[in-house]
């Protein structure tokens, strides 16, 4: 609604993973690199966390990009699966034929072993990629790692990437699976964005859909990192519903208060960020001289009862 206004060729602020619009902090930077050296080094498993909306799945999309040749992908996105449904999926991913008569455990992880020695007499790198992967169950990520004992003298066969929210990392410290975490020999958590890094990624991504002037003012976007904590997600789609609300103003540029109603309509309250940590500070104040106030007249009172 809003491009031909602003310039635009197109959405600057959509939330689908677009590598396109990555900007690459120094944060991701590290992720990717650690993702790179991860697979280039042949070994067990690659583990990336970080909190909902903060580019994991993006940073894994601009890693298949950039993926060898002969690296062969098999990415699952919805790892709610029981240990047979997962090895049926792995299957379907690489490609492997199996009939219905054959799925069961057994048989699934013998295709796959087949298939993973036929790779590497071909010299090609097998490569798992488990999105959402704090979803998966102790069965699962046990299954998984039994899948990881095939190898040779110098590299394993099926190299394995986790991706998760934080309660991943905390599920791969149990005891049942320590055998699993100490095959990890790659992990990174991305942490969201500092408010310097906000106002690179927003004039980056109206760079990239064609814009390159700034349409957020220093100052709102000060604000912008108040209410999304740097959080990409959310600096998304608070940053598309202010260019929203601007262009129904038939402003030039976004303005604090566009700013303010886009994050009310985006956390469904006014009281969410928007109103900013002077407020709460303030709030905190003045309940705290009503607490002493009331202590106080409770002070006199008891000594006018003593008397």
């Amino acid at each position: 609604m809003y491009l031909d206004y602003f310039g635009l060729k197109e959405t600057p602020f959509s939330i689908a993973p677009d590598p396109r619009y990555l900007y690459m902090s120094d944060k991701h930077k590290d992720a990717l690199a650690h993702l790179i050296y991860g697979v280039r080094n042949e070994g067990g498993f690659i583990l990336v966390t970080g909190e909902v909306g903060t580019g994991k799945t993006t940073i894994c999309r601009c890693l298949m990009e950039q993926l060898p040749e002969q690296t062969q992908v098999a990415y699952v996105f919805n790892p709610r699966l029981n240990a047979i449904e997962l090895l049926t999926t792995i299957c379907d991913e690489f490609q492997i034929q199996v009939a219905r008569d054959e799925q069961t455990t057994k048989c699934l992880i013998d295709r796959i072993f087949n298939y993973l020695l036929q790779s590497h007499a071909a010299g090609r790198n097998p490569v798992l990629i488990i999105d959402e992967a704090q979803n998966l169950s102790i069965e699962v990520l046990e299954q998984i790692r039994l899948l990881t004992n095939l190898e040779t003298s110098r590299k394993k066969l099926l190299q394995v990437v986790l991706i998760g929210q934080p309660e991943l990392r905390d599920l791969l410290k149990r005891h049942e699976l320590r055998q699993l975490a100490q095959r990890i020999t790659a992990r990174y958590h991305l942490s969201p964005l500092s408010r310097r890094e906000v106002a690179l990624y927003v004039n980056h991504r109206l760079a990239v859909s064609g814009q390159p002037l700034p349409l957020f003012p220093e100052r709102v976007l000060k604000q912008v990192y108040r209410v999304t904590q740097g959080i990409p997600r959310l600096i998304n789609l608070v940053c598309d519903r202010a260019l929203l609300g601007t262009y129904a103003e038939d402003r030039e540029r976004v303005t604090l208060s566009v700013l303010k109603r886009a994050s009310a309509e985006v956390f469904g309250s006014e009281n969410r960020g928007c109103l900013g940590e002077g407020y709460s500070l303030k709030l905190r104040l003045l309940v705290l001289v009503l607490l002493l106030a009331i202590g106080g007249w409770l002070l006199v009172a008891l000594g006018g009862l003593g008397q």
